[in-house]
């Protein structure tokens, strides 16, 4: 479904991303984990088209710097880090806003736009908040209402950037338990990063760690996440525990 082949994204004569290539299957969850300044969130703007590269990054065969925005967010939905909030738009509205690609230029949402984003609301428990202004939400409603958009596109392939930053422990698992319910219920293809390694274990089918710009170390989560591995690459002592099957990476402190 993304098909990345000898991806480079450069900020001037610095390079972000270096010659990545990848192949990223139709319903797979990849994880994308790394130190601050790895490149995720750059290798996740060039697949939404945001940003320049070399290279080629195809999605579902169709090259992306080729396409027409209207045309690739009907294939790409992307939640950001730091998305634009207007903050006098309503919950209902700003939802609403997924399903642009879906309407015509001179068109209007129907009953059935409607009635996609209201499920969406009620399965992430924004239902009764239609009616709100963005600027009276909290930080961790606002992460759910900007998730409830991005699924309202109904595009095959979502891009997560760091989507539970903003949300305690509890609503993170219910969050990504949500993504992981519709990837496997619309066969989406998800591409994340995600800070919190225990979670990007749990939920990721593969994990790519990357460090200044390149893919170090690709493979299930228990052949990436281990202690080797990640001390050598995030400057930390840890420790990867099991628990019920889980891998669980705990920091730990250098005495």
């Amino acid at each position: 479904m993304i098909s990345l082949e000898t991806v480079t994204v450069r900020y001037g004569s610095t390079p972000a991303v270096s010659s990545l290539t990848e192949e990223i299957g139709s319903g797979e969850w990849v994880g994308l984990i790394g130190p601050n300044g790895a490149g995720k969130t750059t290798l996740l703007s060039a697949v939404a088209g945001l940003v320049t590269h070399d290279g080629a990054i195809r999605v579902d065969g169709e090259t992306v710097s080729d396409l027409s925005p209207r045309h690739l967010a009907r294939l790409v939905a992307y939640v950001p880090q730091q998305p634009v909030l207007p903050p006098d738009m309503t919950v209902g509205q700003y939802v609403l806003l997924g399903r642009t690609p879906h309407i015509g230029y001179f068109g209007f949402e129907t009953t059935e736009d409607r009635r996609v984003c209201g499920v969406l609301l009620e399965s992430l428990d924004l239902g009764a908040m239609a009616e709100r202004r963005l600027a009276t939400l909290s930080g961790g409603e606002l992460q759910r209402l900007v998730l409830a958009r991005a699924l309202a596109q109904e595009a095959p392939v979502l891009l997560l950037d760091e989507p539970t930053s903003a949300l305690d422990l509890g609503r993170r698992v219910e969050a990504l338990e949500l993504v992981d319910a519709l990837r496997r219920e619309r066969n989406l293809t998800v591409l994340s990063a995600l800070h919190d390694l225990t979670l990007a274990g749990q939920f990721a089918d593969r994990l790519v760690l990357l460090a200044d710009g390149r893919a170090v170390a690709i493979g299930k989560p228990d052949e990436v996440l281990t202690e080797d591995v990640l001390t050598g690459h995030f400057g930390a002592h840890v420790r990867v525990l099991r628990s019920e099957g889980d891998l669980v990476v705990v920091p730990q402190r250098v005495r």
